[in-house]
């Protein structure tokens, strides 16, 4: 039987920073012992799980609290499996029956925890290219944070669904900087008839490891007596200038660079961004999710756990506690 989210201790001092995914030297997956809150379950059963998802969307009313502890507590390989078996035992696709069943946000969430993560990163990738004011933050946060082979497979989704290659959305909808960033990130930038002034700053930004990158930026410091975001500040505006602070926030530490999206969507309006914290928690869930609750510690005082019962409600809420795990002492 699941345990429902408890208490851990934090430890001494937060957890270390893992460094972007792309480039990236390592990619640390979910495993006992690692960074995520979402481990494999060890007593899983996919037939009592298929059976459990079965009564709660044939009977008396949906039970959508079981459908929430059954898929946050259960792997991204295990929930596969769950799809697969139930597909062969009733002939149905378990995300349709679940869609069918649920609305809003928890539906969204169950959409994000069952479908494979290369859809996910995709959908989430054509809304951001599509909404104005989207590219530099969500694009961004996809193309820097996801590793190599989960960034090809994003790009791979995103032609399969939308009929089109990702960095030809890229082109028609941003420009200048921003767009040869994101071009530059999705490996697709070609040389360009007339260099921009600005085409070293793409260059040293998305070419060079992690590692390279804080030794340029604590060289910059020294040398100019500046940090080296002051002069990202003073050099752009806009769009671009977002996209490069997010780009250097990446660099410098990744899991600080997700608590702190987690407590803008908590900051937000009446009602925290609900799209914002499904998609980082769930795609952190077996990355680093820990470390970047001891990040939201340290920053903001309060854990991320608590910050999150305060925000949200409902059993979305409970899928985005589930998936959080514990409080933080």
């Amino acid at each position: 039987m699941e345990a429902p989210p408890g208490k851990v201790t934090a430890g001494g001092a937060a957890l270390a920073g893992l460094g972007i995914a792309h480039p990236l030297d390592c990619v640390v997956t979910a495993a006992w012992g690692t960074l995520g809150t979402l481990r494999t379950f060890l007593s899983f059963s996919v037939d009592k799980d298929v059976q459990r998802l079965l009564r709660a969307i044939t009977g008396h009313g949906v039970d959508q609290g079981a459908i929430v502890q059954v898929l946050t507590n259960r792997s991204r390989e295990q929930r596969q499996l769950i799809s697969q078996a139930f597909r062969e035992r009733t002939q149905q696709d378990l995300l349709k029956s679940l869609q069918a069943a649920l609305s809003g946000s928890l539906e969204r969430i169950v959409v994000a925890l069952l479908q494979p993560a290369a859809q996910t990163d995709a959908q989430e990738l054509r809304t951001a290219l599509k909404a104005s004011g989207s590219a530099e933050d969500v694009a961004m946060e996809i193309l820097t944070t996801r590793a190599p082979p989960q960034l090809q497979e994003c790009l791979a989704a995103y032609k399969h669904s939308f009929q089109v290659e990702a960095e030809e959305d890229i082109k028609s909808e941003t420009s200048s900087i921003l767009r040869d960033l994101l071009l530059a990130l999705a490996k697709a930038l070609q040389q360009v008839e007339r260099p921009r002034p600005e085409g070293p700053w793409v260059r040293i930004f998305t070419q060079r490891s992690p590692q390279h990158l804080l030794r340029v930026r604590d060289l910059y410091q020294w040398r100019m007596g500046r940090a080296l975001e002051e002069a990202v500040r003073d050099r752009f505006h806009g769009r671009a200038q977002a996209a490069l602070l997010s780009l250097a926030s990446v660099v410098r530490n990744t899991p600080l660079y997700f608590a702190d999206k987690l407590h803008r969507a908590l900051q937000q309006g009446t009602e925290p961004n609900y799209q914002d914290l499904m998609r980082i928690l769930v795609s952190r869930s077996e990355i680093d999710l820990l470390s970047i609750r001891a990040e939201f510690r340290k920053k903001f005082g309060k854990s991320l756990y608590s910050a999150l019962q305060g925000a949200v409600k409902g059993d979305c809420g409970q899928a985005l506690l589930a998936l959080c795990r514990a409080e933080d002492l």
